[in-house]
């Protein structure tokens, strides 16, 4: 298999755009019409994760022992659109078919074979992936609006409780489907650890022209039945050693830092030994601080620090600027472990700080989810 030929080919489709996803589920619903049914009405975000997640397994298909975890997660994750093992085939025709088109003279019979080859190994991983899963897991879980609390103007916090016990550990996430949007799945952090008592509450901001975290915040209610898929993400869990950390959250990404406090104190509580703990939540303005009062008596704790930050309001009291620049600012980095979670850039900005601050690579830690999640603080 020619490795250098599927990164360079799959370049210069990808250039086309978003001409070749749109290629690809016309050639697809109209070989295979019964698929139709498996996706959203709209096809926008579904779009952007095909792109994603080819982009990402063929420029490391020379090293596919890399990947082969994201690509065993694709395939438990597919188990949530009720995909079986006889779907790949269609997809891998459809696939093949979509190159050929814009690849036009440059499609040969070696290109071709290489790729379906490479398909091959792929939907082999997947598949195997999702059968194995389905002997121990329900495709997805039903749980039940426990309750719904709007914190700020754009923010809800949302409690359910699930039918089943779910095997997520604090710091991952989940995906969730609301009645109001079937088919459209968005990943969502539990904001607490598992208990025991099947409630998991998740923190939502309401995204101007979203699909879905509008349909979360304002229309669920109490009673309303949602579904949730399997657990994502290893990189905010709690390590078995950690000692110090340094947590770094903007917006909603406190969600599953949130929820590793949690843990924390759960285990201090216990008996056990934990290390010191410095939280800063990054917003714009001070009534974003949607978890204040919590936070606040938790820091009670001798374990842990609270350091709220506010970027937009220079009326406001405590410490002010870019959450990243001012975690960056803490006198005791030396022998932490930082973890951040938030917006893309926020994410960017904070990682590049505490690097430029003396922290290593190894020693800061955040998702790079690539399964269509654009990030762990919001439902969009």
């Amino acid at each position: 298999m020619n490795t250098s030929a599927l990164k360079e080919s799959w370049a210069q489709v990808a250039e086309s755009g978003s001409a070749v996803p749109m290629y690809f589920y016309s050639h697809l619903f109209v070989s295979q019409p019964q698929l139709r049914s498996l996706f959203p009405i709209s096809m926008s975000a579904q779009r952007e994760r095909l792109v994603s997640a080819l982009g990402r397994i063929v420029s490391n298909v020379d090293q596919l022992d890399q990947v082969v975890g994201f690509i065993e997660q694709l395939g438990r994750d597919h188990r949530k659109f009720s995909v079986v093992t006889e779907n790949y085939s269609a997809v891998g025709a459809s696939l093949l078919a979509t190159l050929q088109h814009f690849l036009g003279s440059g499609w040969t019979p070696e290109l071709a074979a290489d790729w379906s080859t490479a398909y091959g190994l792929i939907a082999k991983t997947m598949a195997q992936a999702a059968e194995d899963s389905a002997d121990v897991t329900p495709d997805w879980w039903q749980a039940e609006v426990v309750s719904v609390e709007r914190r700020t103007i754009d923010l809800a916090v949302i409690t359910v409780r699930s039918s089943q016990p779910i095997p997520y550990r604090a710091g991952q996430s989940l995906s969730v489907e609301v009645p109001h949007r079937p088919r459209l799945w968005r990943y969502l952090s539990p904001a607490n650890r598992p208990n025991g008592d099947g409630l998991i509450v998740f923190h939502v901001q309401l995204i101007d022209g979203g699909q879905v975290s509008p349909a979360i915040v304002r229309k669920l209610q109490p009673g309303d039945q949602i579904k949730l898929g399997a657990p994502v993400g290893e990189q905010l869990q709690l390590p078995a050693d950690a000692g110090d950390l340094l947590l770094v959250a903007g917006g909603t990404g406190l969600a599953p830092l949130r929820a590793l406090i949690d843990e924390i104190d759960c285990l201090e509580r216990g008996g056990a030994s934990v290390g010191n703990v410095v939280l800063y939540h990054g917003v714009r303005v001070p009534w974003s601080l949607y978890e204040n009062d919590a936070l606040t008596d938790l820091a009670r704790r001798p374990w842990l620090t609270y350091v709220p930050v506010v970027s937009e309001d220079d009326s406001y009291p405590g410490q002010r600027g870019l959450v990243g620049t001012a975690a960056a600012g803490t006198h005791d980095l030396a022998g932490r472990l930082a973890m951040v979670c938030g917006p893309p850039a926020m994410v960017e900005h904070s990682v590049a700080e505490l690097r430029a601050a003396g922290l290593s690579a190894d020693a800061i830690r955040y998702e790079k989810f690539q399964l269509g999640s654009p990030t762990l603080d919001a439902s969009e």
